[in-house]
């Protein structure tokens, strides 16, 4: 289901001078599909490159996220997650007790929102949704 999103190529596209160890974690990042945090892409790319630092790392992803090729999320576990910026708008739904991250998109939705906005006297640019839910069919 996830198609692996060439980040080295919007880093590229962008302008961004691609080091060896920037492709690394850009490769990493671009192969995620479950929203890592800067741990989770140290670990995972420093088993490619075990010269990776965790420094090297957060100063990478604020680099992606400063040049808009990455976007950070809060998902209320007091961590930073990370995933390449999003073509098409999606939204977000967490499982507070395993921490899985759904991503969806509903075009009743989208239409609501915008629906909304309007009768607020707004015209929607752009928003953010996340849902924090616990799985019906898990016992307790």
């Amino acid at each position: 289901m996830h198609r692996p999103i060439d980040i080295e190529a919007l880093c590229a596209a962008k302008g961004l001078r691609i080091t060896d160890q920037r492709r690394v974690i850009a490769r990493v990042l671009g192969e995620s599909d479950d929203h890592p945090d800067v741990e989770a892409l140290h670990e995972r790319a420093s088993a490619i490159d075990p010269g990776i630092s965790i420094a090297t790392v957060y100063r990478t992803v604020r680099l992606f996220e400063e040049a808009g090729i990455l976007e950070r999320h809060e998902f209320g576990d007091g961590r930073s997650r990370y995933e390449a910026a999003a073509e098409a708008h999606h939204d977000h739904l967490i499982d507070v007790e395993t921490g899985k991250i759904i991503e969806f998109v509903d075009p009743e939705l989208e239409a609501l929102q915008k629906m909304i906005a309007e009768k607020l006297g707004f015209r929607l640019v752009d928003h953010r949704m996340e849902l924090y839910g616990v799985a019906l069919d898990r016992k307790g």
